[in-house]
């Protein structure tokens, strides 16, 4: 929330989505009477993130982004679309995620971005991101 005053102070952003969809939802994500209510898809912690985004890009501060969200092939064409080009993911992850990298392009990314922006329900945007990816890889597991 206060990106945009830290940019003068730093050399780049790193957005941890673990943390951020945790403290963004008030959902412990081990707690398993309301670890079903964590999600990535959910519209606040995707406007959290294209605020951050969005901040660091202004001042063009580097920005990037770790964590399970960042790993997930499902969420990467909507991350390209909202302006992120750096991800860190675990070791096993990096085939999956290159490989969608490379067969999208980034208006596409940004269609599916604006689509997704529109939506208000995790339920409905996890949905359209699967169909999303499905018309590139019909064979990815979901």
């Amino acid at each position: 929330m206060m990106m945009d005053r830290f940019v003068e102070e730093v050399d780049f952003f790193s957005i941890g989505t673990n943390d951020l969809i945790q403290y963004c939802l008030a959902v412990d994500r081990s707690n398993k009477d309301v670890a079903n209510l964590y999600t990535a898809a959910d519209p606040a912690v995707i406007r959290l993130i294209q605020m951050a985004i969005d901040a660091a890009n202004r001042s063009e501060v580097p920005v990037s982004m770790c964590g399970q969200m960042s790993g997930n092939p499902l969420y990467t064409m909507l991350l390209l679309g909202m302006g992120l080009r750096s991800l860190s993911v675990t070791p096993a992850a990096v085939p999956e995620i290159k490989r969608v990298c490379r067969s999208v392009t980034i208006e596409h990314c940004e269609k599916v971005t604006k689509r997704v922006k529109a939506m208000d329900s995790a339920r409905h945007i996890k949905t359209f991101l699967k169909e999303e990816l499905s018309k590139v890889f019909p064979e990815f597991p979901m």
